[in-house]
């Protein structure tokens, strides 16, 4: 009999540690439900969306020029005078076509960003239901694109009521603080920044408790979620922390602005997507969460298989009966006559 092997160190430190289980449980699901390829999709898709977003906020500042001749006179001069030679003109005309194609570009805008976002929340929405073990619904196209589009202005509105509440308590804190006489003291702003923490932990854990449980295909109990939206938040505050110590180390060096403030963007951005999936996984293995859907048996095949007879199976059979055939004549022909 097989003697059963001792369990690896490994083994007995996630017996012993039911946080380490779960965090080994969470990479699994990570590494096994494809959570590389939904970050790189996810990244890809957010980068792509800031094209359209540029491009209808010259487009909204085009109609502001447009309507304050003043203003793109004033503007148009003081780029003429800080520019050297032919590069204040150039400047001017381009400036002087945005102003002009503001329509346009709005529109074009529009279209990729209508684009662009759809296919961000289809790969977010679709990350969220593989990371929860959810099988995706098969439907049509259309269909698709409308709820995701319907998904994208829901996590819209999320995000409106998220900074609706953090600069509403904002603003609270400071009237309070002005009706004691003490807004414009260092203590009183410490205080108000330490109210504005809490506010924003606050709003963020809305907003990732209904991205954990409405985006996915199929809704999930926000039971499930809360710790899940809990980490999300914090992880969320740390990275804008280390975001904002980050800009103000590259702020002093115009090459640093130009370039190390896009690198930090990208580097935000696939940071963010990797702890949304990362948090779900996390989320969906915990002892409480609801358990995976069966997954139906892949379709079975059925092949007719046709059995050729043996040709070689043949010949001991008929070597046998030649040789029984044989030996029978021969015995008849040795075996004495009886005389009459």
């Amino acid at each position: 009999m097989r003697e059963k092997q001792a369990p690896t160190k490994w083994q007995r430190l996630r017996a012993r540690y039911r946080w380490l289980d779960h965090v080994a449980r969470a990479v699994n699901r990570y590494i096994e439900y494809g959570g590389y390829h939904y970050v790189a999709s996810i990244t890809y898709f957010s980068l792509f969306s800031l094209v359209p977003i540029l491009m209808v906020a010259v487009s909204v500042a085009g109609f502001v020029l447009a309507s304050q001749p003043q203003l793109i006179e004033s503007m148009l001069n003081a780029i003429t005078g800080t520019l050297p030679g032919g590069l204040g003109d150039k400047a001017g005309e381009l400036l002087t076509g945005f102003v002009e194609q503001r329509t346009s570009v709005g529109i074009i805008g529009l279209i990729i960003g209508l684009y662009s976002g759809w296919n961000w929340m289809n790969s977010l929405r679709d990350a969220l239901t593989a990371l929860w073990g959810q099988n995706r619904s098969d439907l049509p196209l259309l269909r698709t694109i409308a709820a995701d589009l319907l998904a994208l202005l829901g996590l819209a509105s999320a995000l409106l009521v998220s900074f609706a509440i953090t600069i509403s308590g904002s603003a609270l804190g400071r009237y309070l603080l002005g009706l004691a006489g003490v807004d414009d003291t260092a203590w009183g702003h410490n205080v108000l920044s330490a109210i504005s923490i809490p506010l924003a932990l606050l709003a963020n854990w809305l907003v990732f408790l209904w991205v954990l449980t409405r985006l996915p295909r199929k809704p999930v109990g926000v039971r499930s979620a809360m710790r899940g939206a809990v980490a999300l938040a914090l992880g969320f505050e740390l990275l804008k922390l280390a975001g904002g110590i980050y800009l103000r180390l590259i702020g002093n060096s115009p090459t640093g602005v130009a370039f190390g403030s896009i690198i930090g963007l990208i580097f935000f951005i696939s940071l963010v997507a990797r702890m949304l999936v990362f948090v779900t996984a996390w989320t969906a293995t915990a002892r409480d969460a609801p358990p995976d859907p069966v997954r139906p048996p892949p379709p079975v095949v059925v092949r007719p298989v046709v059995a050729a007879p043996d040709r070689h199976g043949l010949k001991p059979v008929l070597v046998g009966a030649v040789t029984g055939v044989v030996a029978t004549l021969a015995a008849q022909r040795l075996r004495p006559r009886r005389r009459p």
